[in-house]
């Protein structure tokens, strides 16, 4: 996966904005004012792709059981969250099913309110 397949895929979902809150090179995308994937763009010139990405608790201990290359996320909560290495053992099709998990979990958590205006 390129950096431009996986910006557009997130960007393809409903509702979805992309930010910079961090600093000028850790991109984020939300949903509702509601991170669900970040990655930094500086680790994708190095050719060092990963992508931070919310998932259910009982399965992120799965997916880090099964894969090498999907860790508890860096500097997020480790619970919560995985950090998943691109271009590494993880296909991309699971890639982009996880950032629809991701999109998923945080579209359910907004207000019903929230939901209808996206």
């Amino acid at each position: 996966m390129n950096l431009e397949t996986y910006y557009e895929y997130c960007l393809s979902k409903k509702g979805v904005t992309e930010h910079f809150p961090f600093d000028e090179e850790t991109l984020v995308f939300k949903v509702g004012g509601k991170m669900f994937a970040l990655s930094s763009l500086m680790q994708w010139e190095k050719g060092e792709p990963s992508v931070n990405l919310k998932c259910d608790p009982d399965r992120a201990q799965e997916l880090r059981a099964q894969y090498d290359d999907i860790k508890p996320g860096f500097h997020m909560s480790k619970i919560h969250w995985n950090t998943i290495a691109i271009n590494k053992s993880v296909p991309d099709l699971l890639i982009k099913e996880l950032i629809d998990h991701s999109y998923d979990l945080v579209h359910k958590s907004l207000t019903k309110k929230t939901q209808l205006e996206l």
